[in-house]
């Protein structure tokens, strides 16, 4: 009982440890468990582990191949919820990227690093090659809190999430085949294995993923299912279908929940956000079990045997030679630069499905004799904690060399989706800004997405956008809700994290009636609030653009919109095609010959704006 206890209380402390540190979790859990298994028998009495994972005859948690269940099943719900954060949207860009390197780049982390480990550490050709199959998962356990924590181009982040997640049922898949072929023995009798295990895990996979998936939608949709019980109903289908798929084809559960998490995570399902806090909260207990357990479940000896310099230089070679040969070959013609592929190179943490599977496996085949069958736990385990070290520690400051990582961010993050801040932000998307919409409203978000506007459907009142990596490069926050309070909930929320470069919101009815206390963030003039915004969208629909030439022409133009209900002023756009937001101050603007006022609603009349010209011009 108190080894049980320990583990949950050591594995969320260090899930603390982590967020505080902005380090990924699973380092302090490998710690963890190396200290509480292996390195224990250095300095206990009797040369026990504190926590001993298998049952030995005298202690441990789980008898024979229990944990390895356990393992199993815990991946899968990992692997769902993964699935269920991957986004059609997100890979609209760098969708051939993505498939190339779940194909092109497998192969050769496949045989590139089978020859390395099989030359390096004079390895069988066969544990080899299944060493090479375990080591080509990157755990997305991993790369979400790295992305979290570095602001890149959204499509670089798109590429190491999707990769991250649709990249371990084939690693699994790879590592079974492998697998089957040492059981099997060379030549006709694996050929035959081998071709009818592959067929079986992709079609098995396929359809019991694509078909529960569906028919868990529609139960959701169709309310069969009470809402307090929603979420355990889930879970428990999640697990049912993994261990049916799994029953028909080894490993085949992997897949299909994965493809059970993508179909249901892109279908408008309602209550979606509350399976995902769940299965998000599931997902953080189980990984700190499981990195524990797996870590404490290696013996010293078996870390010694890889104590050396052939280990050292494999990792090398699959790190700095493999992963960026992979990456390159996957990414040629592609949008991606020459700096966001050598970042992508190096971010390629292993994770919970190597450790895991190498476990399972390692005691397996040394239950057969099979040569160098030792060597594959601490193998696999050698490079998960050292490339999830090099990345921790790393990722940030080499993001920051090849210049990758987003100093000036100039996204833009608009709270509320109402049509006129759809209309704003499809100008400012036309405009080659980086524009998010945030809105608690599903129909709103539609409409949005429809025009082509990234949009997320979240509650300003959570704290989940701050972990969004979609967010990763937004500077501005605009707060364009008709709720006053809402509007002053956001900035005091999400000011420090997106609104390095200004935060702004519309001014309410109240502030409209007293001019001299003009908020300091108060959005383009103190006689507009959102009634008046959403009205003169609904009558005029078009934002338009009229040269300045000067500082007292613009002066001009904004006292004519004072008086014009039918115009209200939005941005300053330069000769380069910068935009800056105007505030309710509208006279602290800065301006240039050459610059354009943007505004919203009736053209100005050419009348007005030349008489405007002439008195300065009589002025000067």
């Amino acid at each position: 009982m108190v080894e049980l206890a320990g583990i949950i209380i050591l594995g969320i402390m260090a899930q603390w440890f982590a967020w505080r540190f902005k380090i990924p979790a699973i380092l302090p859990l490998i710690l963890i468990g190396l200290l509480v298994g292996p390195i224990a028998t250095l300095f206990t009495e009797n040369g026990t582990k504190l926590i001993e994972p298998i049952w030995n005859g005298e202690s441990g948690l789980f008898p024979g191949e229990s944990l390895f269940y356990f393992v199993s099943l815990a991946i899968s719900i990992i692997l769902f919820e993964g699935g269920l954060t991957l986004r059609r949207g997100e890979i609209l860009n760098v969708g051939p990227v993505i498939v190339k390197l779940i194909t092109v780049a497998v192969a050769i982390t496949f045989v590139g690093a089978g020859i390395a480990a099989h030359f390096i550490l004079g390895l069988s050709w066969q544990i080899s090659l299944l060493f090479s199959a375990l080591i080509i998962v990157t755990g997305p356990t991993v790369i979400s809190p790295i992305l979290r924590n570095i602001p890149l181009k959204k499509d670089v982040s798109a590429i190491l999430k999707w990769e991250g997640i649709l990249i371990d049922p084939i690693g699994a898949l790879i590592s079974v085949l492998v697998f089957e072929f040492i059981m099997a023995g060379q030549g006709e009798a694996y050929t035959t294995t081998a071709l009818i295990e592959f067929g079986k895990i992709v079609l098995f996979g396929f359809t019991f993923g694509f078909t529960f998936a569906h028919a868990l939608a529609f139960a959701i949709k169709k309310k069969v299912i009470p809402h307090y019980l929603l979420n355990v109903f889930t879970l428990a289908t999640v697990l049912g279908v993994f261990v049916l798929a799994d029953h028909f084809a080894h490993e085949s559960g992997l897949l299909a929940v994965v493809v059970m998490g993508i179909i249901m995570g892109n279908t408008n399902l309602p209550n979606l956000k509350e399976l995902l806090y769940f299965k998000e909260s599931l997902s953080v207990l189980l990984i700190s079990i499981l990195f524990i357990l797996l870590a404490a479940n290696i013996n010293f000896e078996d870390l010694m045997l890889v104590y050396n310099w052939e280990t050292l230089i494999l990792f090398v070679v699959v790190v700095f030679v493999v992963r960026p040969v992979g990456v390159f070959l996957s990414s040629i013609k592609s949008p991606l630069k020459t700096n966001e592929k050598i970042f992508v190179s190096w971010v390629g943490p292993r994770g919970i499905v190597a450790a895991g599977i190498a476990s399972l496996f390692g005691l397996r085949l040394m239950g057969q004799n099979i040569p160098n069958a030792e060597l594959i736990t601490p193998l696999v385990f050698t490079v998960v904690l050292g490339t999830v070290l090099l990345n921790a520690t790393t990722a940030r400051p080499f993001a920051k060399l090849i210049g990758v990582y987003l100093t000036d961010s100039k996204g833009i993050l608009i709270v509320g989706s109402s049509s006129f801040s759809r209309l704003i932000a499809k100008y400012l998307i036309d405009n080659n800004r980086h524009v998010v919409i945030v809105d608690n409203n599903k129909s709103n978000i539609e409409n949005a997405k429809k025009m082509g506007i990234d949009a997320i459907n979240s509650n300003i009142y959570s704290e989940d956008l701050i972990d969004n990596i979609e967010l990763s490069d937004v500077g501005y926050l605009m707060a364009l809700t008709g709720n006053a309070s809402v509007n002053k909930k956001a900035i005091e929320n999400f000011a420090k994290n997106f609104g390095e470069h200004g935060t702004f919101r519309v001014i309410s009815s109240e502030e409209m009636e007293n001019p001299e206390e003009n908020p300091k963030e108060g959005l383009f003039s103190h006689t507009d609030d959102y009634i008046k915004l959403v009205n003169l969208t609904r009558r005029y629909p078009k934002i338009h653009e009229i040269e300045l030439n000067s500082k007292e022409h613009y002066n001009g133009l904004i006292e004519i919109s004072k008086g014009n209900s039918d115009i209200i002023p939005l941005f300053i756009k330069d000769n380069e095609g910068n935009l800056e937001i105007i505030p309710s101050d509208s006279t602290s603007v800065e301006v240039a010959e050459d610059d354009k006022l943007v505004y919203l609603g009736k053209e100005f009349e050419k009348e007005n704006s030349d008489e405007v010209l002439e008195e300065n011009t009589l002025k000067a």
